[in-house]
Protein backbone atom coordinates (compact mmCIF):
# COMPACT_ATOMS: atom_id res chain seq x y z
CA UNK A 1 0.00 0.00 0.00
CA UNK A 2 1.00 3.68 -0.80
CA UNK A 3 1.48 5.08 2.83
CA UNK A 4 2.03 8.90 3.52
CA UNK A 5 3.54 10.33 6.04
CA UNK A 6 2.52 13.98 7.20
CA UNK A 7 5.08 15.45 9.88
CA UNK A 8 3.73 17.30 12.77
CA UNK A 9 5.22 20.88 13.30
CA UNK A 10 8.93 21.69 13.64
CA UNK A 11 9.23 18.42 11.79
CA UNK A 12 10.36 17.21 8.22
CA UNK A 13 9.57 13.90 6.55
CA UNK A 14 13.20 12.81 8.48
CA UNK A 15 11.00 12.93 11.46
CA UNK A 16 9.58 9.36 10.29
CA UNK A 17 12.94 7.85 9.22
CA UNK A 18 12.61 4.53 11.36
CA UNK A 19 8.91 4.15 11.27
CA UNK A 20 9.75 4.59 7.18
CA UNK A 21 12.11 1.49 6.90
CA UNK A 22 10.11 -0.70 9.00
CA UNK A 23 6.85 -0.37 6.63
CA UNK A 24 9.05 -0.63 4.13
CA UNK A 25 10.48 -3.64 5.59
CA UNK A 26 6.33 -4.41 5.87
CA UNK A 27 6.41 -4.49 2.31
CA UNK A 28 4.37 -0.54 1.65
CA UNK A 29 5.83 2.03 -0.30
CA UNK A 30 6.25 5.01 1.69
CA UNK A 31 5.81 8.91 1.13
CA UNK A 32 7.30 10.97 4.29
CA UNK A 33 6.32 14.63 3.30
CA UNK A 34 8.00 17.85 4.34
CA UNK A 35 5.72 21.08 4.33
CA UNK A 36 6.05 24.02 2.76
CA UNK A 37 8.34 26.58 4.61
CA UNK A 38 9.68 24.56 6.93
CA UNK A 39 12.49 26.23 8.19
CA UNK A 40 12.26 28.68 5.86
CA UNK A 41 13.19 32.48 6.96
CA UNK A 42 10.03 34.71 7.02
CA UNK A 43 10.32 36.56 3.87
CA UNK A 44 10.05 33.31 2.51
CA UNK A 45 7.12 31.74 4.09
CA UNK A 46 4.89 34.76 5.07
CA UNK A 47 2.36 34.11 3.03
CA UNK A 48 2.49 30.00 3.62
CA UNK A 49 -1.17 28.76 5.84
CA UNK A 50 -3.01 25.63 6.37
CA UNK A 51 -3.98 25.30 2.93
CA UNK A 52 -0.71 25.36 1.17
CA UNK A 53 0.46 22.59 3.94
CA UNK A 54 -2.86 20.88 2.78
CA UNK A 55 -2.34 21.12 -0.83
CA UNK A 56 1.19 20.13 -0.59
CA UNK A 57 0.07 16.51 1.13
CA UNK A 58 -2.93 16.48 -1.61
CA UNK A 59 -0.33 16.79 -4.70
CA UNK A 60 1.03 13.64 -3.09
CA UNK A 61 -1.80 11.98 -3.13
CA UNK A 62 -2.77 12.87 -6.48
CA UNK A 63 1.30 12.19 -7.75
CA UNK A 64 0.75 8.59 -6.15
CA UNK A 65 -2.26 7.86 -9.03
CA UNK A 66 -4.64 5.36 -7.09
CA UNK A 67 -5.80 4.62 -3.31
CA UNK A 68 -3.45 5.56 -0.32
CA UNK A 69 -3.25 5.62 3.44
CA UNK A 70 -2.50 9.03 4.94
CA UNK A 71 -0.78 9.80 8.05
CA UNK A 72 -0.72 13.03 10.39
CA UNK A 73 0.56 13.26 13.75
CA UNK A 74 -0.05 16.29 15.85
CA UNK A 75 -0.80 19.52 14.00
CA UNK A 76 0.10 17.10 10.66
CA UNK A 77 -3.92 15.49 11.61
CA UNK A 78 -5.20 18.67 10.62
CA UNK A 79 -3.26 18.64 6.98
CA UNK A 80 -4.02 14.96 6.59
CA UNK A 81 -8.29 15.64 7.90
CA UNK A 82 -7.61 18.25 4.78
CA UNK A 83 -6.29 15.72 2.61
CA UNK A 84 -9.45 13.27 3.18
CA UNK A 85 -12.01 16.62 3.02
CA UNK A 86 -10.18 17.44 -0.64
CA UNK A 87 -9.81 13.19 -1.67
CA UNK A 88 -12.18 11.26 -0.16
CA UNK A 89 -12.24 8.60 -2.65
CA UNK A 90 -8.46 8.14 -3.19
CA UNK A 91 -7.89 8.13 0.65
CA UNK A 92 -8.33 4.58 1.62
CA UNK A 93 -7.86 5.22 5.48
CA UNK A 94 -6.35 8.06 7.75
CA UNK A 95 -4.53 7.44 10.56
CA UNK A 96 -4.09 10.34 13.43
CA UNK A 97 -0.96 9.30 15.61
CA UNK A 98 -2.02 11.51 19.05
CA UNK A 99 -4.20 13.93 17.71
CA UNK A 100 -7.81 14.11 17.01
CA UNK A 101 -9.65 15.57 13.50
CA UNK A 102 -10.08 18.63 13.20
CA UNK A 103 -13.83 20.61 12.95
CA UNK A 104 -13.92 23.46 10.64
CA UNK A 105 -12.44 26.22 11.05
CA UNK A 106 -10.14 24.85 13.92
CA UNK A 107 -6.28 25.51 14.03
CA UNK A 108 -3.55 23.27 15.44
CA UNK A 109 -2.36 25.74 18.45
CA UNK A 110 -0.58 29.72 19.41
CA UNK A 111 2.68 29.32 19.82
CA UNK A 112 5.28 32.25 20.02
CA UNK A 113 6.83 33.82 16.84
CA UNK A 114 10.24 34.96 16.19
CA UNK A 115 11.32 36.66 13.52
CA UNK A 116 8.48 36.23 11.80
CA UNK A 117 8.59 32.11 12.36
CA UNK A 118 7.40 30.06 14.72
CA UNK A 119 10.66 28.19 16.24
CA UNK A 120 10.66 24.51 17.97
CA UNK A 121 10.16 25.83 21.77
CA UNK A 122 12.46 23.22 23.51
CA UNK A 123 11.49 19.51 24.74
CA UNK A 124 11.10 21.39 28.09
CA UNK A 125 8.23 23.71 26.91
CA UNK A 126 5.59 20.31 27.06
CA UNK A 127 3.95 18.51 29.62
CA UNK A 128 5.47 15.79 30.94
CA UNK A 129 3.27 13.37 29.86
CA UNK A 130 3.90 14.51 26.30
CA UNK A 131 7.65 14.18 26.95
CA UNK A 132 8.42 11.38 29.81
CA UNK A 133 9.41 8.80 27.50
CA UNK A 134 12.43 10.76 25.62
CA UNK A 135 15.17 10.07 26.93
CA UNK A 136 18.15 12.41 27.01
CA UNK A 137 19.41 11.28 24.27
CA UNK A 138 16.63 11.04 22.22
CA UNK A 139 16.14 14.60 23.20
CA UNK A 140 19.61 15.60 22.37
CA UNK A 141 19.46 13.25 18.69
CA UNK A 142 16.11 14.93 17.66
CA UNK A 143 15.88 18.46 18.81
CA UNK A 144 18.70 19.78 16.08
CA UNK A 145 16.37 17.86 13.80
CA UNK A 146 13.74 20.44 14.38
CA UNK A 147 12.69 23.35 12.11
CA UNK A 148 11.02 26.63 12.59
CA UNK A 149 7.43 26.41 10.52
CA UNK A 150 5.41 29.81 8.78
CA UNK A 151 4.34 31.69 11.38
CA UNK A 152 0.33 31.75 10.17
CA UNK A 153 0.58 27.75 10.07
CA UNK A 154 -0.28 26.98 13.61
CA UNK A 155 -3.31 29.21 14.02
CA UNK A 156 -4.56 28.86 10.39
CA UNK A 157 -8.50 27.61 10.53
CA UNK A 158 -8.71 24.79 8.33
CA UNK A 159 -11.35 25.05 5.82
CA UNK A 160 -13.16 21.55 5.56
CA UNK A 161 -16.50 21.33 2.95
CA UNK A 162 -17.18 18.05 1.97
CA UNK A 163 -19.10 15.68 4.16
CA UNK A 164 -17.78 12.50 2.46
CA UNK A 165 -14.46 12.99 4.60
CA UNK A 166 -16.93 11.34 7.14
CA UNK A 167 -16.99 8.25 5.08
CA UNK A 168 -13.18 7.80 5.02
CA UNK A 169 -12.13 4.82 8.15
CA UNK A 170 -9.75 6.72 10.60
CA UNK A 171 -7.40 5.24 13.05
CA UNK A 172 -6.93 7.21 15.97
CA UNK A 173 -3.34 5.80 17.23
CA UNK A 174 -3.23 7.92 21.03
CA UNK A 175 -0.46 7.81 23.02
CA UNK A 176 -2.04 7.08 26.36
CA UNK A 177 -6.35 6.87 25.60
CA UNK A 178 -7.64 3.86 24.75
CA UNK A 179 -11.14 3.57 23.23
CA UNK A 180 -13.31 3.56 26.13
CA UNK A 181 -10.83 6.51 27.96
CA UNK A 182 -11.09 8.64 24.41
CA UNK A 183 -15.02 8.51 23.85
CA UNK A 184 -15.25 9.17 27.92
CA UNK A 185 -14.02 12.83 27.51
CA UNK A 186 -15.20 13.76 24.90
CA UNK A 187 -18.18 15.88 26.54
CA UNK A 188 -15.25 18.48 27.10
CA UNK A 189 -14.17 18.57 23.47
CA UNK A 190 -16.87 20.64 21.80
CA UNK A 191 -17.21 20.82 18.53
CA UNK A 192 -14.35 18.20 18.24
CA UNK A 193 -16.09 15.85 19.70
CA UNK A 194 -19.18 16.16 17.09
CA UNK A 195 -16.27 15.95 14.03
CA UNK A 196 -15.61 12.55 15.79
CA UNK A 197 -18.94 11.30 16.13
CA UNK A 198 -19.67 12.43 12.32
CA UNK A 199 -17.19 9.71 11.06
CA UNK A 200 -18.82 6.72 10.08
CA UNK A 201 -15.79 3.96 10.59
CA UNK A 202 -13.44 5.74 13.39
CA UNK A 203 -11.45 3.31 15.96
CA UNK A 204 -9.09 4.35 18.92
CA UNK A 205 -5.62 2.30 19.92
CA UNK A 206 -3.81 3.19 22.36
CA UNK A 207 -0.16 3.06 21.94
CA UNK A 208 1.65 3.54 25.30
CA UNK A 209 3.91 6.32 24.47
CA UNK A 210 4.29 10.64 24.52
CA UNK A 211 3.69 12.67 22.11
CA UNK A 212 6.26 11.93 20.13
CA UNK A 213 6.10 8.20 19.48
CA UNK A 214 7.68 8.25 15.82
CA UNK A 215 10.84 9.00 18.09
CA UNK A 216 10.33 6.96 21.37
CA UNK A 217 8.54 3.69 19.73
CA UNK A 218 8.99 4.01 16.08
CA UNK A 219 9.05 -0.16 15.66
CA UNK A 220 5.22 -0.11 17.50
CA UNK A 221 3.94 2.89 15.28
CA UNK A 222 5.14 1.47 12.07
CA UNK A 223 3.09 -1.97 13.52
CA UNK A 224 0.09 -0.23 14.50
CA UNK A 225 0.05 1.95 11.03
CA UNK A 226 0.22 -1.71 9.30
CA UNK A 227 -2.65 -3.27 11.13
CA UNK A 228 -4.33 -0.54 10.53
CA UNK A 229 -4.03 -0.37 6.96
CA UNK A 230 -5.05 -4.12 6.73
CA UNK A 231 -8.39 -2.84 7.95
CA UNK A 232 -8.45 -0.32 5.20
CA UNK A 233 -11.86 -0.26 3.43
Amino acid sequence: MDIILIPGLWLDASSWADVTSALEDAGHTVHPLTMPGVGVSASESSDIGMAAWVASAVAAVDAVGGPVIVVGHSGGGNVAWGVADARPEAVARVVLVDTVAPPAGSGIGEFAAVDGVVPFPGWDHFPDEDVSDLDDETRARTAPLTRSVPSRVPADPIALGDPARYRVPVTFLMGSYDQETFESELEEWGPYADEYRAIEDAEVVRIGSGHWPQFSMPARVAELIDEAVSRRA
